[in-house]
């Protein structure tokens, strides 16, 4: 008999899909398959394009079309013309045989902490696998230039194998922001919960060629905490910190007072 721990059963290769917002062709997405395929067995379904800020927008009224998508003349994954979301949908609904034992996202670029988790495409793409039952991580990197995935796959891959044996509550995932920067410079790793940041907006206003105007979003990250428990502070001090996020976005302090409101009056 074979082991089994949360329904995996250990001593076979876990099935692992993943995916990502930045789109197949993003450096990120080619280092977490890398990274998963030494654990188990790994499916890619991606975006064709980038998709990053589209949150869990689903395609509706659209057709979505899949391809396979190949790199150096070797079958790579799939690319689904859609969001992430619609990447797990598609990919749970047609192109895999059966649900896969877990999904990771990413690896992004740019870091999806405090507000920004909100926005993010990436984070999405997990929390529609757990909506689906399926254990989720998603993992970012913490910048936009100059990346060096090299660390974010191998702590993506000690935790995806941790996860696989312990398992997560049910419509919870695990968000991970890895600073990008040597493995030695790491300050250490640590459970965070989600921060508070707004943005502060600049939309770039430019001229087309016949003098109509359109607008570039813009805006600078407003940090609101100070504090290492909190996930955007802690990542700027070199930390890799995991955050456990759920589906649910009830603000359950309020829910006394607001029933306190007599509505029904």
């Amino acid at each position: 008999m074979t082991k089994e721990q949360n329904g995996i059963d250990t001593q076979k290769k876990p099935h692992i899909l993943v995916c990502n917002d930045d789109g197949i062709e993003g450096e990120g997405i080619h280092a977490l398959a890398a990274a998963m395929k030494k654990i188990g067995q790994v499916t890619v379904v991606a975006p064709a394009e980038p998709h990053s800020g589209m949150s869990h927008a689903m395609t509706l009224g659209v057709p979505l079309r899949i391809k396979k998508f190949f790199k150096n003349s070797r079958f790579f994954g799939y690319t689904v013309s859609g969001t992430p979301v619609d990447c797990i949908k598609v990919a749970l609904s047609h192109i895999l045989p059966s649900k896969p034992d877990l999904i990771v996202s990413g690896i992004n670029y740019g870091s999806n902490t405090a507000t920004n988790t909100l926005y993010s495409g990436t984070v999405a793409a997990a929390l529609e696998g757990a909506i689906q039952g399926i254990t989720s991580l998603a993992f970012s990197l913490t910048t936009y230039e100059h990346a060096d995935f090299t660390y974010a796959g191998k702590f993506a891959r000690k935790l995806a194998r941790k996860v696989l044996l312990e398992g997560l509550p049910p419509d919870t995932i695990l968000s991970v922001n890895i600073p990008n920067v040597a493995e030695s410079e790491i300050a250490g790793i640590v459970v965070t919960q989600q921060g508070r940041s707004r943005w502060e907006e600049d939309a770039i206003e430019r001229n087309d060629m016949y003098g109509n105007p359109y607008y570039w979003l813009n805006g600078t990250l407003l940090l609101l905490d100070n504090d290492l428990r909190k996930d955007e502070f802690a990542v700027r001090h070199n930390y890799v910190t995991v955050t456990p996020l759920s589906c649910d976005l009830t603000s359950h302090g309020f829910l006394g007072t607001l029933e306190q409101w007599n509505l029904q009056k």
